[in-house]
């Protein structure tokens, strides 16, 4: 009895030992971006019907920025710009366009809202599985890191509702560079 009890015991350490050598998470963990190439048509209609929806709310309203975060020069375009700079720039879009979808909104737009929402979060989770695996300490480059700063001056000196605008009326754009990262080598 004695001797089963000590088999039964070093079978747990060493079970227990390999778990630690092989932890489940880094198995299960796989950059998969690669369904975000071809964006399926009826999240694609969503995300337009949301963004109508909106615009005809934004005639209710006056929403002047005075910074265009989605107007870049040429040499940011995500083509530019190494994977993982994509892969930072793109999550961190994917953050804003999340943040501003996730204020309270009239009841009517917050329901058209949840579909859009739900895709982006998803691709965000997505996003930053890739990156963990792929560039985990990877810094950004001078030109991404301007464009993150101007991104969260905009953030601190724009007012909610033109926050908001920029990131619904660019969501296409947003969906453009993910697909770009989803691409990897052959953006253009």
């Amino acid at each position: 009895m004695l001797c089963l009890n000590f088999i039964l015991l070093i079978v747990l350490l060493l079970g227990a030992s390999l778990g630690d050598a092989f932890p489940s998470d880094a198995l299960k963990k796989t950059c998969s971006l690669s369904k975000y190439q071809f964006i399926v048509p009826h999240e694609l209609k969503a995300m337009q019907k949301m963004k109508k929806e909106f615009k005809d709310l934004m005639l209710l309203s006056d929403r002047r920025c005075h910074t265009n975060l989605f107007h870049r020069r040429k040499s940011l375009a995500p083509a530019e710009l190494s994977v993982p700079d994509r892969l930072m720039m793109v999550e961190a879009e994917l953050d804003f366009a999340i943040t501003m979808l996730e204020l309270p909104a009239p009841t009517r737009f917050a329901e058209m809202r949840q579909r859009p929402l739900a895709f982006l979060t998803q691709a965000q989770e997505d996003l930053r599985d890739c990156m963990a695996i792929e560039a985990p300490s990877h810094q950004p480059s001078r030109k991404l890191r301007q464009q993150l700063q101007k991104l969260e001056t905009a953030r601190k000196t724009e007012t909610t509702g033109c926050l908001e605008a920029s990131a619904i009326l660019h969501l296409f754009q947003i969906l453009n560079n993910l697909q770009c990262a989803a691409l990897r080598d052959e953006c253009t």
